[in-house]
């Protein structure tokens, strides 16, 4: 199971790139998801990565084609909101891109357009998404039967929660509070690796 760090848009560039140096060798990747931010913010948070030796392959940019592009990060991002996945596989056909869904046929008109895997939340209530209710995880067993592309779940996924979600065979998860909001995010990110790394091993018995 892949662990995918995402960022809560609530840290200053500075503390950011501490936050990431630190759990960079933990995750699979970080997901940068910086709304409030400028591009001139977040093209000097990855110039600070790069200087911190964060290996730019796990960086993802959401939404932001612009700056993957202009940063040579091959990972982008695209929420349902965004272009068309059509488009960007057309014109950059390097790029390794992923779309937000919230149901399974969202997941395979994704899947269709050409997308690389699927990110499926919101999961469980979370603070991110305060009032709204969650989607649930009982579709991602469909998905799973119905995709050939990864799926990964996102939204209020705290650590005894990883078990249900690794029961489903689901590809990976999203954290972004977990992480990001915790005291001490090294040690938060350990503890999601080795949940993910145990049940992992569980299910391979």
């Amino acid at each position: 199971m892949k662990l995918i760090a995402v960022t809560d848009d609530s840290h200053t560039v500075d503390a950011l790139t501490s936050i990431i140096s630190s759990i960079q060798n933990m995750v699979d990747y970080v997901h940068i998801r910086e709304k409030s931010k400028t591009a001139h913010e977040i093209l000097s948070l990855i110039q600070l990565l790069e200087q911190a030796d964060v290996n730019k392959e796990k960086l993802v940019i959401h939404d932001r084609l612009d700056i993957a592009l202009l940063t040579q990060i091959s990972n982008i991002h695209l929420p349902s909101h965004s272009f068309p996945i059509q488009k960007v596989r057309e014109n950059f056909p390097h790029l390794r891109i992923g779309r937000s869904i919230h149901s399974l046929e969202e997941a395979k008109q994704a899947e269709r357009d050409g997308a690389d895997y699927v990110l499926y939340g919101h999961c469980f209530e979370t603070d991110c998404k305060k009032g709204l209710t969650p989607n649930g995880i009982h579709t991602i067993s469909n998905m799973k039967q119905t995709l050939n592309i990864p799926v990964y779940a996102i939204g209020g996924i705290t650590p005894n929660r990883v078990h249900a979600l690794q029961q489903l065979k689901t590809d990976g998860i999203a954290v972004m509070s977990g992480i990001f909001s915790s005291p001490n995010p090294y040690a938060s990110a350990l503890d999601f690796l080795k949940l993910c790394k145990e049940n992992s091993c569980e299910n391979k018995l």
